[in-house]
């Protein structure tokens, strides 16, 4: 890994659980711009073998002592769903800059009442849309933005796999758990329906709407067979563009994530591998232009510690934020809620009328 900056983000994490030791713990130690300054979780245990594990300066059983701490210059909101809006507000009026993991909030009305309060603070909030710095994605996005014109029509799949779990014992560290860690007062995977989409459906959304702009309306279909959850929902575009999204939770073969999308300059396809992997996207740029195919090598897959170096920039430089900001944290729950609401409707339902949660 290349040194660290002189000049670093102190971080401060919440929450010491399973996303914080497989992503944002290595994140901080090797992100050139950052550092792991504190750990805070109500879990004793846990936290202190996190501490000694990687190096944190400071531990905290206590959220608002570690906001109170004028060393901290950000935190990383790492716990469950539930608790994503509450932290983030405590954050926010401490004075603290926020990354957030994703979805934002779980209902439309709890994600714009922190899009006010984020709004109120002037600081920098940033969602956990970590798949915005895989290198091929940025390429598309690029190619899109600047050479394809005329965006027709996207087409992205999502689909978990159980056959994947197998990779992933085996390539994310040992998971520490406590008998005293924290939990919603509802277990969130009692309704799977209601999991996948928040889970998994957030980031294919996220995905659909980085390559082609804002949704306007969804009409969408669920069928729950053979202990599968498959959503196949038709979106439509401000900007006119023409889209589909798959959603199966689980597959009957390997991971399978990927994106069609046609232009007027152009095409690309994209397959994405599960990110435990830290493989960038294998994405394909056909330009109309020179008839020729495309291919950007990204090397360097660790998206969430890239993820990471962009939220510090933003903050240390004044750098323009590359990840997705409160917006795109509340249109993601607005598209997942519409979704829902289609899905029990059998009608096209637009993303302002909206309210409530999954």
């Amino acid at each position: 890994m290349p040194p660290k900056n002189e000049k670093r983000l102190r971080v401060g994490v919440l929450g010491a659980g399973q996303i914080a030791q497989a992503a944002h713990f290595e994140s901080c130690t090797k992100a050139v711009n950052a550092e792991l300054f504190a750990i805070c979780d109500v879990a004793d245990d846990l936290r202190e073998r996190m501490v000694i594990t990687h190096g944190a300066q400071k531990s905290y059983n206590d959220y608002d002592r570690m906001l109170a701490d004028p060393d901290i210059d950000a935190v990383i909101i790492a716990t469950a769903d539930a608790f994503h809006v509450p932290a983030s507000l405590r954050a926010l009026a401490a004075g603290k800059h926020v990354l957030c993991e994703k979805p934002v909030g779980l209902t439309v009305e709890e994600s714009l009442e922190l899009k006010t309060a984020v709004e109120k603070s002037g600081k920098v909030f940033q969602v956990g849309h970590m798949k915005r710095f895989d290198a091929g994605l940025q390429a598309a996005k690029t190619f899109i933005d600047t050479e394809m014109g005329d965006l027709v029509a996207l087409k992205a799949w999502y689909c978990d796999s159980t056959h994947r779990y197998a990779m992933t014992d085996a390539v994310q560290p040992l998971m520490v758990t406590s008998a005293n860690a924290r939990k919603p007062s509802t277990n969130p995977k009692a309704d799977l329906r209601r999991y996948y989409m928040l889970a998994h459906g957030c980031h294919l959304i996220d995905t659909a709407r980085y390559f082609a702009g804002d949704i306007i309306a969804v009409q969408a279909r669920l069928s729950e067979r053979g202990g599968m959850w498959c959503w196949f929902v038709d979106i439509e575009f401000a900007s006119g563009t023409l889209g589909h999204l798959d959603l199966t939770i689980a597959v009957r073969m390997d991971w399978h994530e990927g994106f069609q999308i046609y232009g007027k300059g152009g095409s690309v396809i994209g397959k994405t591998y599960n990110p435990w992997y830290y493989k960038s996207s294998d994405v394909d740029i056909f330009r109309e232009a020179d008839g020729a195919t495309h291919r950007v090598l990204g090397a360097d897959g660790h998206f969430y510690r890239r993820q990471l170096e962009g939220f510090a920039r933003a903050i240390l430089d004044g750098a323009k934020m590359e990840g997705a900001n409160v917006d795109d944290g509340v249109a993601s729950v607005r598209a997942m809620v519409a979704i829902a609401r289609s899905v029990e409707s059998g009608r096209r339902v637009a993303l302002a009328d909206v309210s409530g949660g999954v």
